[in-house]
């Protein structure tokens, strides 16, 4: 199952990392935090990632064209015609396919424009900002185990009220309405984490303004194809400074709860 990570936002909440590389590529503990939310895919088993670019794109596709630069120790030899020597090459089982979806679409033409690269098959779809402990082994079963046909199933997290809110039928988990960034306290939230079938796409545009938080998953949600993954356990994400801060005290502490890997 490949992993699909929205990460073409500008970021314009925290710009002031944005202004200068895109939010996927704002660092937690000197890594990105793409490398974080990769990592945690990695850990269960899946490593076959399509990222959606946009904002300084170029910065992500140069970060993987390097990564050995990034992560091993190398000497240059110049007096051997430049050569190049990787020590301790540090790889990771990944294929990344690196995707232009457009300076300023919205994340509904974003996945609509990786569609070739999933094919005709469940994908997995998070945002490029937010980590967490869910339990991606989990979260798949619950989305095979829904009466009927889910289209989406997405992690649902409550982190108190300066985020929209999920109307979740308590018996069956169903949403039943999706209302994003509303002002009400204490509801359930799209957490990202989300497993979606091909049928999907059938829902979205290859238009800049197709944003997947409005029509298509409001009308996924009418038609009962819209689940929920309830998650108590750690979510954070990196939209302000301030969140930045609180997770690089947690990695430097060694108290990150979404370091799964050793």
């Amino acid at each position: 199952m490949k992993v699909v990570i929205l990460a073409g936002g500008r970021g314009t909440r925290i710009s002031e990392e944005s202004v200068s590389r895109p939010k996927p590529m704002i660092e937690i503990g000197g890594k990105p935090i793409l490398w974080h939310i990769m990592k945690i895919y990695s850990h269960y088993g899946f490593h076959e990632f399509v990222i959606c670019l946009g904002y300084k794109g170029y910065m992500i596709k140069e970060y993987f064209a390097d990564y050995y630069l990034h992560t091993s120790d190398v000497t240059f030899d110049f007096t051997q015609g430049n050569r190049m020597t990787v020590h301790n090459n540090v790889s990771e089982p990944w294929k990344v396919t690196l995707v232009d979806t457009g300076l300023d679409a919205q994340t509904g033409a974003r996945i609509k424009r990786v569609q070739k690269y999933i094919g005709n098959e469940p994908f997995m779809l998070t945002y490029g900002d937010g980590v967490s402990d869910v339990d991606i082994h989990d979260l798949i079963d619950t989305h095979k185990s829904k009466p009927g046909k889910a289209v989406v199933t997405m992690t649902a997290i409550q982190p108190g009220g300066r985020f929209g809110v999920l109307d979740i039928d308590y018996n069956t988990n169903g949403i039943n309405r999706f209302v994003e960034k509303a002002k009400e306290d204490g509801g359930w939230i799209n957490g990202g984490f989300m497993v979606a079938e091909p049928a999907v796409f059938d829902y979205l545009r290859d238009d800049d303004l197709c944003v997947f938080e409005t029509t298509p998953l409001e009308s996924i949600a009418r038609e009962g194809g819209l689940h929920a993954y309830k998650h108590n356990g750690f979510w954070q994400c990196m939209d302000t400074q301030r969140d930045k801060l609180r997770l690089n005290d947690m990695w430097n502490k060694n108290s990150a709860p979404w370091k799964l890997w050793a």
